[in-house]
């Protein structure tokens, strides 16, 4: 007797899950950011990337507070959610280095690293998870534009060139964070409300910074 066929779902009525659809957002401003940074907008690709990791923080919360969700739900958005991870925190990151390096060939090792050591830890943390349910392995990639958000507001007190090498070699040490054997902490709970008031802050000071530095 033959196996009966396993029924599957249309692949975009995943896209209709609302924690699915807020990590769709996050791509947005992952996407967004890009755009600036070719731009050479910075304030407005650091208001995206910000708001990317928001959405990022959110999609999980959502997920776990939606009732009825499947196990397949589940399995879907938490590849989703790791493959729109590497645009947010890898990709976007490096353009945004090589957009300020002025797309300098001196840049692309830098990019590549960012762009690597994020796909070598977001693989490595699809097989093996957490540590435990509070450590991870490594310093999570959405830290590092937290603090990426953070260096931009000296954007412009400084000389380019200098800010230019500071960018760099933070870029290079979190890069090494990233796939380094030390443990750290999984920031949740309350550390949400600390997400959505960085993320509240840092648009209203680089948003009033473009508006301060429009002809």
């Amino acid at each position: 007797m033959s196996e009966s066929p396993v029924v599957t779902r249309p692949i975009l009525s995943y896209a209709k899950d609302l924690p699915n659809l807020c990590s769709l957002a996050g791509l947005l401003c992952a996407m967004l950011g890009i755009y600036f940074a070719f731009l050479s907008n910075f304030p407005a690709a650091m208001i995206a990337l910000i708001w990317a990791v928001f959405f990022d923080w959110s999609d999980g919360i959502i997920a776990r507070r939606t009732p009825g969700r499947t196990k397949e739900q589940g399995e879907f958005g938490a590849q989703l959610d790791s493959l729109i991870d590497i645009v947010s925190f890898g990709i976007c990151p490096a353009v945004i280095l090589l957009s300020y390096g002025n797309f300098s060939p001196w840049y692309i090792p830098g990019a590549f690293v960012i762009v690597a050591s994020g796909v070598i830890r977001l693989s490595y943390f699809n097989v093996f998870g957490l540590v435990d349910k509070s450590t991870y392995w490594g310093f999570p990639l959405d830290n590092n534009v937290i603090i990426l958000v953070f260096l931009f507001l000296f954007d412009g007190l400084i000389s380019p060139a200098i800010f230019g090498l500071v960018l760099y070699l933070l870029l290079m040490v979190l890069a090494a964070l990233n796939v380094a054997p030390i443990k750290t902490p999984k920031f949740a709970g309350r550390w949400y409300y600390f997400i959505t008031g960085y993320t509240l802050l840092f648009t209203i000071l680089y948003g009033f910074k473009m508006l301060c530095t429009t002809p």
